[in-house]
């Protein structure tokens, strides 16, 4: 559960190093092609149209599409590090959000967070991000997920969450199946009697998601329903790990009443907190041995 968004537009300065190497051949027959690289108003396939996309091609992130977060809040989760503007970069072809065990503002860990908020936001269509995770364990959270662009008038859980990707469970830990353990979630409506409605389905991938090599994350979002799938490029017949109806509107909790509107595109890799079940920095064994990062190759949005 990705809670609070508190955020502060800046450049992001300086950079890390990062090594993208997600496009190339793939003998599979899948819905993406790696070598070929959409341009914004073509149809695919499934008959989507492509109507935004970011290859971070260039040699910094584009400021006007992207806002840096900048804050030490945690997140509403009780998350251990400082959001920082220089854990933030654009180099070789991608988005590295890095995070680091060092003292700043207060805060024994910083990393990364940004979001698309007022500047690039949709209602319903196919959402896909190719990303290639750090090892969590124990206590990284990397997430992609998206939040109503409303956020700043009507707040959380009001504006609604959609949380595409998050790694790095206490189950996991627990479990020690870490690097398969995953999630999709949804958070809507809003409080009452101290509770609110959320859904969220946990899976166990098939194959390591932190081994290295970039995976594909897909959201499909209609009028009908929410679903998300693991790898379509390798397997178009896989099936969602997480899929939720969004059409009744019958109560003033009901899903079809938060979910029909813009939303924002957020990533972030947070430090401890809530969802590991981490909330001291001696339990944060992850970044014992130096930073960590998470690559994300490209963010693409179609609409039928």
């Amino acid at each position: 559960m990705k809670r609070l968004y508190i955020a502060a537009v800046i450049l992001a300065a300086g950079c890390s190093a990062c090594q993208c190497s997600s496009k190339g051949p793939d003998d599979n027959s899948g819905l993406i092609d790696e070598t070929f690289v959409p341009s914004v108003g073509e149809k695919d396939s499934e008959g989507y149209t492509l109507v935004w996309a970011d290859e971070f091609d260039g040699e910094s992130l584009r400021t006007a599409d992207w806002n840096v977060e900048v804050n030490g809040n945690g997140g509403g989760n009780n998350e251990l590090q400082y959001y920082a503007a220089r854990n933030v970069t654009v180099e070789n072809g991608c988005l590295v959000l890095t995070a680091r065990k060092e003292s700043y503002n207060g805060k024994e860990f910083t990393s990364g967070r940004l979001n698309t908020n007022k500047k690039r936001y949709f209602t319903h269509g196919k959402i896909e991000s190719s990303i290639k995770l750090p090892k969590t364990a124990n206590g990284l959270w990397p997430a992609f997920w998206m939040l109503g662009n409303d956020f700043n008038e009507v707040g959380w859980p009001r504006c609604g969450e959609i949380d595409i990707l998050e790694m790095g469970n206490a189950t996991g830990i627990r479990n020690n199946n870490q690097e398969t353990y995953f999630n999709g979630a949804c958070h809507w409506g809003f409080y009452r009697d101290g509770a609110y409605p959320n859904y969220a389905k946990s899976s166990n991938a098939p194959y390591s998601l932190q081994d290295g090599e970039f995976h594909l994350y897909t959201l499909i979002w209609d009028e009908r329903s929410i679903a998300m799938y693991l790898d379509r490029d390798k397997n178009p017949s896989v099936q969602p790990y997480f899929e939720m109806l969004i059409s009744d509107t019958s109560s003033d909790w009901s899903t079809g009443n938060y979910f029909h509107h813009d939303f924002f595109i957020v990533y972030d890799l947070a430090v401890g907190g809530n969802f590991p079940g981490i909330h001291n920095a001696a339990g944060i064994t992850a970044l014992a041995e130096g930073p960590a990062s998470m690559y994300i190759d490209f963010v693409r949005v179609s609409q039928k």
